[in-house]
């Protein structure tokens, strides 16, 4: 399982020129799923992303975590984040999980996150064509793999 993670001031999801989703202060999370990740990939995951220490306190340093402001998280699934590249121009997917796998583990990744962060969590809606617009704050980007937890 693979995340991208954004602080942001604000951030929203459109589907077919509707505001589906939007939350205020908080992080934009994109979540690509592979064919083998499991429910302990999304306990890790998610229990980092909640905790990560990436705002700021009243000294300015970040120490502190989206719980601890009481921010909000928009999680939206994106299979392009295990775009591969090294072949030719066009990007292969194979490494995504496909719908009938990705779907339930995306909805666990939702369910567990709101067991977390109750009434903070916002979603986009799988397979759809999305608009995601957002302020950056900082800009605070990370990049997670639920395969390298060594590293993070």
């Amino acid at each position: 399982m693979r995340a991208v993670v954004q602080r942001v001031k604000h951030a929203a999801v459109n589907i077919e020129q509707q505001c589906y989703a939007k939350i205020e202060h908080g992080l934009l999370v994109l979540i690509g799923i592979e064919a083998d990740d499991n429910f302990t990939d999304i306990e890790w995951l998610c229990n980092k992303i909640v905790s990560m220490r990436i705002f700021a306190d009243e000294a300015g340093l970040m120490n502190k975590s989206v719980q601890d402001i009481g921010g909000s998280i928009l999680l939206v699934s994106q299979f392009t984040l295990f775009a591969q590249t090294k072949k030719g121009n066009r990007p292969s997917f194979i490494q995504a999980a496909k719908p009938e796998i990705a779907i339930p583990l995306y909805e666990s990744a939702i369910h567990y996150m709101k067991e977390l962060l109750p009434g903070k969590i916002a979603t986009g809606q799988f397979g759809a064509d999305m608009q995601i617009t957002l302020t950056n704050d900082g800009p605070v980007t990370i990049i997670m793999d639920t395969k390298d937890k060594e590293r993070h």
